[in-house]
C-alpha cells in the first residue's frame, strides 16, 4: 500500500502529529505546499480549525488533488476549541471525487495557553497507533 502524509500547521501542533503518523507508516511528513505527484492509496491529511473552518490553503490543496493519484484521504489533526475538521475536509474532497475514510484521529491542541503542551507525547503515540491500524 502506498501512503503519503501532508499537513498544514500554523502553530506546529499538527506537524508533531504528522511526524508521528509518518514515522508509523514509514514515509516522510510533508507540508501541503508539496504536491502529491505519485499515486497513493492513502493520503493522511493533517489540519486544524482556523477561524471556525479549515484554512483556505487546506481547501485549495484538497481541490488541487488529482483523483487518479489519491485513492482515499484519512483526516487527522488537533484543535484547541472545536472538534474535528472531518466534515469540512470531506465536503471539499467530495467536490473532487476523493473519498474520505470515516475513521479519523483528533486530539486537543495548545492555543494561546489553552490545553498547554497538547498534543503531547501520548497524543503522538495515539496518532501513530491510529495510522498503523488504518494501514493494516
Amino acid at each position: 500500500m502506498k501512503v503519503a502524509v501532508r499537513y498544514y500547521t500554523k502553530t506546529g501542533n499538527t506537524k508533531r502529529l504528522a511526524d508521528a503518523v509518518a514515522r508509523a507508516v514509514g514515509v516522510e511528513a510533508l507540508p501541503i505546499s508539496t504536491p502529491v505527484t505519485e499515486p497513493v492509496d492513502l493520503l493522511f491529511l493533517g489540519n486544524s480549525y482556523y477561524a471556525f473552518s479549515i484554512d483556505p490553503e487546506v481547501r485549495s490543496f484538497i481541490r488541487s488533488l488529482d483523483r487518479s493519484k489519491v485513492g482515499k484521504i484519512v483526516n487527522f489533526g488537533s484543535a484547541a476549541m472545536l472538534n474535528s475538521t472531518y466534515k469540512k475536509v470531506r465536503a471539499e474532497a467530495e467536490k473532487v471525487g476523493i473519498p474520505v475514510d470515516e475513521r479519523e484521529f483528533h486530539c486537543r491542541g495548545e492555543f494561546k495557553g489553552i490545553h498547554k503542551g497538547k498534543p503531547d507525547a501520548e497524543d503522538c503515540r495515539s496518532a501513530a497507533e491510529f495510522a498503523k491500524k488504518i494501514v493494516g
